[in-house]
């Protein structure tokens, strides 16, 4: 009887404290561009950069731009400004779309990533940087689920209390 008790109470705690796991829905978002995106620009920009809606964290930050050749326009490190997200850019070459990539971590840690992109009509002389097709620092994963960690200690603690009424008996 004691069995029956021990293994529905480990259960019960086990759902309740999967029950009360929610996902977080307030991550930062990107809510400005320079240039915007779609712009179509005669002149090539000295920075592009990403405004969000909270601070960003400098550590991990990574923006680049490619160009319509397939090559790297910005140089340098990204540059982290409260909430803004920066970096240089080359002096751009052909005409075409410019697509500016963009990863960043906020202040809640969560990581952010996405990308925009620009119209160059009138081409420039610029020299560009390597191929964008070299392999990229992977992204950070989210990280395992917690469920199996919670159903684990609900075990254990269950394997505990059972263990321990056994031995007063």
């Amino acid at each position: 009887m004691r069995l029956l008790a021990v293994a529905l109470t480990s259960f019960l705690l086990a759902v309740s404290a999967l029950a009360g796991a929610g996902t977080a829905s307030a991550h930062a978002t990107r809510i400005a561009a320079d240039p915007a995106d779609g712009a179509t620009l005669t002149q090539a920009p000295d920075r592009v950069g990403a405004t969000f809606n909270e601070a960003m964290q400098s550590a991990f930050a990574a923006m680049t731009v490619v160009g319509p050749d397939g090559n790297l326009w910005s140089e340098g490190e990204p540059e982290v400004q409260g909430a803004v997200v920066s970096v240089s850019v080359r002096p751009l070459g052909p005409a075409g779309r410019y697509t500016v990539n963009y990863r960043a971590t906020s202040a809640d840690g969560h990581v952010v990533s996405g990308s925009w992109s620009f119209e160059l009509t009138v081409g420039g002389t610029g020299t560009p940087g390597p191929s964008a097709e070299a392999p990229s620092p992977a992204v950070p994963s989210e990280g395992p689920p917690v469920w199996p960690f919670v159903v684990g200690a609900c075990l254990i603690v269950g394997a505990g209390a059972w263990w321990a009424a056994r031995r007063r008996t």
